[in-house]
């Protein structure tokens, strides 16, 4: 309004641009500490545009360096862990997160008054700003009560104000800068009593990173570690059992196939095996590390007879389909040598024949009849191996499905193998009652069958790469803080819990499985080491749950892993082929234990997730099945052409086995029944590397062509081998040939009767020439009887058959002399002419 005095109001207006300036900083110094408090997020990597708070953070720090009284706030807000400064890179490390602490190595993993923690680790800047000079420091955490709060605090990231703790001033060691990726170690030492642990129990020892960057010139935390440590002030009473399974299993190896000298040369799918149990391999490292341990050696007794063939010379097969000598004979010595001293004395679990996939059988084989036939023999024959390899009687009652888990076709089928114990896993065996504890493992599910449950966090604690240090020490201290944790749930109460680790931990794995162990035994007064027979028999908790899983609690990620029923039913048909085989041999030992071995292994849980390579392994078994029976094959037969209504057909059978075959029948079969009769079967007798014709007798009843076809039984009489077929034509004999040749023979007889009477008409014609009205004195008779032979024989004169005095031919000879007759009668009545030829 005009005249009034303007000064009051630009005075008002400073007064509230001093107050925004006084103000706007302040909050900014404050407002991160919220998001710092709702943890990890102010850790978390930012990306994208700037958010209002990140930049109202710039301007306070721009404030901060410009009025030194802003400090001090800045700084608190700073020292919670939060980001006040957008990163560099796009997904670059930040806060709390700027740099990795591990921490490589802890001891004493189990600590007791007097001793000295010894930390080590490493520093490593992942951001790509280089880290001031800092100090690393350990960081007690309160005591943690439940085993849920161990798993909380060990997927926590970040770092946490008031659950992370403070630092402990006597252990702080100063870092060097930290340029973008350089790492330094550490190294810590601090009296036990220094760290101020109370009652026993499960407490959080953290390691965390104070330093500053250019950005962040102050004082903050820039990395965090967590790890575990038990504390136990007195000894527990009663002690929790423990028991600790120790697997010896591997994938299969061995294939059917044996070369065909006495020895029976052993032929591997590959040389991976001597890579495992060559010093510093995965086997040879659980036998070392196991014969130190208190725990239950289980075992797979395929893998026995596996190395057990390695220590004579043995074949691997190539790429082209050939073989190779196998280098591992000297390290499978050892191995076994090893192994047999590990174990004596000891208990020992021997798993069915090459570890067979229960639940695959239950959930697929079961719809492929027979399927199921082998799993009682798989058992016997496991415990004749470990017998006769680790010369120890095993224990074959128990059964281990999958990763542990069951329903109740996996128990059936289980037990259907002999087994009365089923080791099974918490996480498939839930509780349904809401017990506040672990309970103890043994649960009778009727049918006199317990399942020995095994603890599912204990089971998996060492699954994870642990190549780094870091990673193992951490392994091993939350394996040991569980088990503590388990014994203080219900410490009047003595429990038995049971750890079924990995089928085929790594070398890692089983190092720090071995550690755990140590450490527990060594310096944990909370357990004591059982076997897994005894924790089978212990007495069951009467709240636990008895009741086994049905089949849609089976975890839908393992079945997507079970083999499909087409497998089972390709080992059926191999198995059907081989027992049809075994019957025709001589030497059934030469072929049935190879390729029995090998179906058993086609059922291994070592293919879980291998399908492909599972699939390759049973084709390659039935197509050198399939290549040993053709072996004994029929040789083919030309056509034949058949002349008479009678006739012998060989067949020829040829046998290329290195041994005699015997039990088979051939049997030939004509298309025309009424036409042509190929006879009865014939038994088949075949020695090694010959051949041998079957002859049949067959018989053709009319003219035409047949086919005929041979094929070879087995004594069920069930085909064997592929058929073979050939052509027979049948040409039998006409009438008219038959009349032609009956002439000839009438003709014949005719001839014979014609001379025989015409020598006795001789006979009587010399009769009457030496009677008195004969025309001659005896003599004359004398010199007639003894005429020359040739008139006899060249005499071409018939007989009447109507006269039988045969003399009328004579009477017409004489009644004409021009013919011949005349000329034999006067020869006959006068003196002989020597110069005379007979006209005839």
């Amino acid at each position: 309004m005009q005249g009034t005095p303007t000064a009051p109001v630009r005075s008002r207006l400073r007064r509230a641009a001093a107050a925004a300036l006084v103000t706007m900083p302040l909050l900014c110094a404050v407002l991160p500490a919220p998001a710092a408090a709702a943890a990890p997020s102010a850790d978390r990597p930012q990306a994208g545009p700037q958010t209002a708070a990140q930049g109202s953070a710039q301007a306070s720090q721009a404030y901060a360096r410009a009025h030194a009284h802003a400090q001090p706030q800045a700084k608190a807000g700073a020292r919670t862990g939060s980001t006040t400064n957008a990163p560099s890179g796009k997904n670059a490390p930040s806060g709390s997160r700027t740099t990795d602490i591990s921490v490589d190595r802890l001891t004493p993993s189990v600590p007791s008054k007097g001793d000295t923690l010894t930390v080590t680790g490493t520093v490593t800047n992942k951001s790509s700003r280089t880290v001031s000079s800092g100090h690393v420091a350990l960081r007690l955490g309160p005591a943690m009560n439940s085993r849920s709060a161990i798993d909380q605090a060990a997927q926590r990231k970040g770092y946490l104000p008031g659950a992370d703790g403070t630092e402990i001033d006597d252990s702080r060691v100063k870092i060097a800068a930290l340029p973008p990726g350089v790492t330094r170690n550490f190294s810590m030492k601090v009296p036990v009593g220094d760290l101020g642990l109370g009652q026993s129990g499960v407490y959080q020892l953290g390691v965390s990173l104070t330093a500053q960057t250019k950005a962040q010139p102050y004082d903050q935390v820039l990395g965090m570690e967590r790890s575990f440590l038990p504390w136990q002030t007195s000894g527990s009473s009663p002690k929790t059992k423990l028991t600790y399974l120790w697997p010896l299993v591997s994938s299969s190896h061995l294939t059917a196939r044996t070369e065909s000298d006495e020895q029976q040369t052993s032929v591997f799918r590959n040389d991976d095996l001597a890579k495992e149990i060559a010093p510093g391999g995965r086997l040879q490292q659980m036998v070392e590390l196991g014969a130190d341990l208190p725990v239950s050696w289980v075992v797979d007794p395929d893998l026995l007879a596996s190395v057990d063939a390695m220590t004579k010379p043995y074949e691997v097969s190539t790429e082209d389909g050939g073989t190779e000598p196998g280098k591992g004979q000297a390290a499978a010595k050892e191995w076994l040598k090893s192994l047999q001293e590990a174990v004596r004395g000891q208990k020992i679990v021997a798993l069915p024949f090459a570890d067979p996939d229960l639940a695959s059988l239950a959930h697929r084989g079961r719809a492929v009849p027979g399927a199921l036939s082998r799993l009682r023999p798989a058992t016997e024959l496991a415990a004749r191996t470990v017998e006769t390899v680790l010369h120890t009687k095993p224990s074959t009652d128990f059964a281990w499905p999958y990763e542990g888990a069951l329903d109740s076709s996996v128990v059936e089928v289980a037990t259907s193998g002999g087994a009365h114990n089923v080791i099974a896993r918490s996480d498939s065996f839930r509780e349904t009652g809401g017990i506040p504890y672990t309970p103890t493992a043994a649960r009778p599910i009727g049918g006199g069958t317990t399942a020995v449950v095994a603890d599912h966090r204990l089971s998996t604690a060492f699954e994870a790469d642990l190549t780094r240090a870091g990673a193992s020490t951490l392994a091993v201290q939350q394996f040991l803080s569980e088990t503590l944790s388990v014994a203080q749930q219900v410490p009047n109460r003595q429990r038995s819990i049971v750890v079924a680790p990995q089928r085929t931990p790594t070398v890692s794995q089983a190092r720090a499985m071995a550690q755990a162990l140590s450490a527990l035994s060594d310096g944990g007064g909370w357990t004591r080491a059982a076997g897994l027979a005894d924790a089978a028999k212990a007495k069951p908790d009467p709240a636990a749950r008895r009741s086994v899983p049905g089949g849609g609690a089976y975890p839908d990620s393992l079945r997507k892993q079970e083999l499909p029923t087409k497998a089972f039913e390709q080992i059926q048909r191999t198995q059907s082929m081989l027992n049809d085989f075994s019957e025709i041999l001589s030497r059934k030992d030469r072929v049935v234990p190879p390729f029995g071995n090998a179906i058993d292994r086609e059922v291994s849980n070592s293919w879980r997730g291998e399908r492909a390579d599972a699939e390759r392994f049973r084709t390659s078994v039935q197509d050198y099945l399939v290549g040993l029976t053709r072996k004994v094959q029929l040789i083919h037969k030309s056509d034949l052409t058949l002349s008479g209504r009678s006739a012998t057909i060989p067949v020829t059978v040829q046998n290329n086995l290195l041994q005699d075959v015997n039990g088979l029948r051939l049997r030939l079969t004509s298309s025309r029944a009424l036409g042509l009769e190929v006879g009865e079967d014939q038994p088949v007798v075949v020695a090694g590397g010959h051949s041998q014709s079957v002859k049949f007798d067959t018989t053709a009843k009319a003219n035409g062509r047949a086919t005929v076809t041979a094929q070879l039984y087995t004594k069920e009489g069930k085909p064997y081998g592929p058929p073979m077929t050939f052509q027979v034509k049948v040409t039998s004999i006409t009438s008219t040939v038959l009349l032609v040749i009956a002439g000839g023979v009438l003709l014949v007889v005719l001839a014979g009767i014609r001379m025989y009477t015409q020598r006795k008409r001789r006979g009587s014609d010399a009769a009457g020439a030496g009677t008195p009205g004969g025309g001659g004195d005896e003599s004359d008779a004398g010199a007639a009887a003894e005429a020359p032979a040739d008139d006899a024989v060249t005499d071409d004169t018939v007989a009447d058959p109507n006269d039988p005095s045969g003399t009328s031919q004579q009477h017409r000879a004489a009644e004409q002399p021009g013919e011949r007759g005349a000329d034999t009668a006067a020869e006959s009545s006068g003196p002989q002419d020597t110069g005379e030829k007979v006209d005839r």
